[in-house]
């Protein structure tokens, strides 16, 4: 996810191994290492059928390598800085 996307929230669309599509809001913040778990959406549990595990979900924010100086003076406003 961006970095704006880490700070402000997102809406992540996926499609699980059965085919089928999930869409996840995710307002926390995301910070590196950040891992989101979905009960009952994981692989399913061999020795329980009609069961399924979590589904755990690795987030990698994607760090800007340039800001223009009106987008540092804004970062600095908005973070308090």
């Amino acid at each position: 996810v961006s970095l704006a996307e880490a700070l402000g929230g997102t809406t992540i669309n996926l499609t699980t191994l059965d085919c089928r599509n999930l869409s996840l809001s995710v307002t926390d913040i995301i910070n590196p290492g950040y891992e989101l778990v979905v009960a009952r959406e994981g692989m399913p549990i061999a020795k329980e059928p009609g069961n399924r595990g979590d589904l755990k979900i690795k987030f990698d924010v994607k760090f800007p390598t340039r800001l223009t100086p009106e987008q540092q003076a804004g970062l600095k406003r908005a973070l308090g800085g």
